[in-house]
């Protein structure tokens, strides 16, 4: 019985589906691009919207937002904040500038309702120079476009003509900054298709391996898109989805091409050589997609919708790339033929070299005859690198964490430096009441405001304010530190420990909701972890049929992660080089970040685990001796590998820009663990366990082996 990942069942099954699409390759070809039309012109007419709303079921927070939530149609808004050079702005000179632009926003398209800066609502700084209108708009939160932002904006041309400073605040400023790209990803794909290039040394197998990831991403995107009118979907969704689609489906192809071409050259027909190809590489396809799919699943235990909202987009990703790759691309190599086994003169020259005791060689033969000098050294590199996570201390962002050139930084720099820092994350407690105040001298709302005010860092308490039934009061505070300082956390903490005689005490808003998700991620860690780690090592198990083999798979990506947690304190927590990242100095890592690279890195770092044990155990199970197949292995596969994880690292690497601090730290995260993974573990610590193991890697309790003869395209 083989043992074989490319060898059973699944493996027909796989190239059955590569024998199909090559003989129907024009009705596979059209078929994509006819979904992809699809999917774009239904995202065009229905629209893909976006919502950063945090809902968090269970929470104190979300009980607040339940309970202060208007039974009619939720409809959005935002602020238009004006700030004056000198003076005031409700001064004589100026009273007419403030009535000319209300009258002007009040004429803007969508605008239902136009508040002008007063002291009596604390829209007005006590030296007046700084305020700002809230605006109402007739539609949801949802369906708020960048467009509608900047025509309310636009709309307050009387007070800009006047000389002072308009910035859009509030959800406007959310919806212009969008997803925070600054199409600097595309620097990425350049380096994608030079890496293609010299790894396949064709610009054929260059294009198509691109124009197979770029349908299959384009194809999530706008499905992506299309579930913001059901569901709620952060904007930061469709760039993971991006980031991951493009890193994964650029591999895959990479690997089913590599494998194509050496199939072609050891002489096998272009048909049969695809389906060779589908059956060997893709079945390796299969198993990391699913074992990317497998380690988001287990988001699902946080309870945490953004969390699942981000693990399902990504999911989607990782579906779709596979599809490609095992339907697309077949078809589009069908067509290209042999033109895809010629390679250049560069590559000609570099594939003899990697064959005849090139450093890939030579590398499987150092780490094979002394492995526990290769694995020690490994062992203690990637503590270096992981030491700093011990360190690693998690926070809450806030718009003051976003880059100087954002919309929400901009606005939040205004409205602290005249409010305090605290006055743009203002805190909502909440009384819950058994009977309904009677009026406004009901001295429960007098206990609730004193209760408030003898709390260390409140700086400002609003007035209580009941609600249509009078059996909620809500009081608005203001911290003296802002939402992001773990003072305010403690703040939060402190106000939901207190009480008030004859009401219930609860607190909510933005900054209250970033505590309680904080708070139900790290509840939900050790399961999440342990969870993924089991489903891992058992698709591997199916896979390989070797339980050791999983079992140490599973523990260098651990490894993995464990160094990039230790990167990521270092740039965003002790601030090394987070100026060069777009950045003005150290920021606070949020509770989710840590366990979504968890997921997406124990799921991408598996995918070479995968390709490269794949080769190897197939070679063993071919000759029996485990040090010739893992050094035939690790030479067989080291060049393809190192260009797909130089693709990758690229991919994420070129998100750094991104104005989103959340999506710089999945590209610092994921482009360290993936070099990590694809330099160290891949060329050190891997080779080095599986010779000091020897046959005990591809033991199994019962079964017996059949060898059989190595095939002549061995080193492919």
């Amino acid at each position: 019985m083989r043992a074989a990942v490319h060898d059973g069942q699944a493996a027909r099954a796989v190239a059955v589906v590569g024998r199909v699409c090559v003989r129907h390759r024009f009705v596979v070809i059209v078929a994509w691009v006819l979904l992809v039309l699809a999917l774009v012109t239904g995202a065009r007419m229905i629209g893909t919207p976006t919502d950063n709303d945090v809902s968090l079921p269970g929470t104190d927070a979300q009980l607040v937002r339940d309970l202060t939530a208007s039974s009619a149609t939720p409809l959005t808004g935002g602020t238009v904040i004006l700030v004056a050079p000198d003076g005031r702005l409700d001064d004589g000179a100026r009273s007419g500038v403030l009535a000319a632009t209300a009258a002007s926003l009040q004429a803007a398209e969508h605008v239902t309702t136009v508040k002008p800066p007063s002291p009596r609502d604390r829209s007005l700084s006590a030296d007046g120079r700084t305020g700002w209108f809230t605006v109402g708009l007739d539609v949801r939160r949802a369906e708020l476009t960048k467009a509608m932002a900047h025509k309310v904006t636009d709309a307050a041309r009387p007070a800009a003509d006047a000389g002072l400073r308009v910035l859009p605040g509030g959800a406007f400023a959310q919806v212009i900054d969008g997803s925070g790209s600054t199409g600097n990803e595309y620097f990425g794909l350049i380096l994608a298709a030079l890496v293609l290039f010299l790894a396949l040394g064709s610009l054929a197998g260059a294009a198509l391996a691109l124009l197979t990831a770029a349908l299959s991403v384009l194809a999530t995107l706008e499905i992506v898109g299309l579930a913001g009118n059901l569901t709620s979907m952060p904007a930061q969704a469709s760039t993971l989805a991006l980031m991951v689609g493009l890193g994964v489906g650029i591999d895959y192809s990479l690997f089913l091409l590599n494998r194509f071409r050496t199939l072609t050259r050891s002489g096998l027909a272009v048909p049969a050589a695809i389906e060779r190809a589908v059956a060997d590489s893709g079945t390796a396809v299969v198993v990391a997609g699913v074992t990317v799919a497998v380690a988001l699943a287990g988001l699902s235990l946080t309870e945490v919708p953004l969390l699942q909202t981000l693990a399902w987009t990504c999911g989607i990703a990782v579906l779709f790339a596979v599809l490609a790759a095992l339907t697309l691309l077949p078809a589009l190599t069908s067509l290209a033929g042999r033109r895809l086994a010629r390679g250049g003169m560069l590559y000609n020259r570099l594939a003899r070299r990697a064959g005849s005791g090139g450093f890939w060689a030579r590398q499987a033969d150092r780490v094979t005859r002394r492995p526990w000098l290769a694995g020690g050294f490994a062992i203690v590199l990637l503590a270096l690198l992981a030491a700093p996570a011990t360190d690693l201390r998690l926070g809450q962002l806030d718009a003051g964490s976003s880059p100087s050139s954002t919309a929400v930084r901009q606005a939040n720099d205004a409205i602290s430096a005249a409010f305090g820092p605290g006055a743009g994350t203002p805190v909502t407690v909440l009384g819950r009441l058994p009977t309904p105040v009677t009026d406004a001298q009901d001295p429960r709302m007098s206990q609730l405001v004193a209760m408030v005010r003898t709390q260390p860092g409140v700086a400002d308490v609003g007035p209580p304010t009941p609600s249509d039934d009078r059996r909620v009061v809500t009081v608005h505070v203001v911290a003296s530190t802002s939402g992001g300082d773990p003072a305010t956390a403690d703040l939060v903490h402190r106000l939901r420990s207190q009480s008030v005689p004859g009401m219930t005490v609860h607190v909510g808003g933005n900054t209250a909701a970033r505590v309680d998700l904080a708070d139900r991620v790290t509840d939900k860690l050790p399961l999440v972890i342990a969870v993924v780690l089991l489903l891992s090592v058992a698709v591997l198990l199916l896979a390989f049929r070797a339980p050791l083999l999983a079992l140490k798979a599973a523990v260098m990506d651990f490894i993995s992660v464990g160094a990039a947690y230790g990167v990521l304190t270092a740039v965003f927590t002790w601030g090394w080089g987070v100026t060069w990242i777009g950045l003005s100095g150290p920021v606070p890592i949020p509770s989710f970040v840590p366990l979504m690279l968890f997921a997406l890195l124990f799921g991408l770092s598996m995918d070479y685990e995968v390709f490269l044990l794949s080769d190897v155990q197939r070679r063993w199970n071919m000759t029996g001796d485990n040090l010739r197949s893992v050094r035939e292995g690790l030479l067989g596969t080291g060049r393809v590998i190192t260009a797909a994880a130089a693709i990758m690292v690229g991919v994420f690497l070129a998100f750094l820009p991104n104005n989103d601090p959340t999506i710089k730290m999945f590209g610092v995260g994921l482009a360290v663990a993936i070099a990590v993974d694809a330099t160290v573990v891949r060329c050190l610590l891997v080779p080095a366990t599986m010779a000091m193991l020897g046959d005990l890697t591809w033991w199994t309790p019962g079964r017996k082996r059949v060898r059989t003869t190595l095939p002549s395209d061995q080193h492919g």
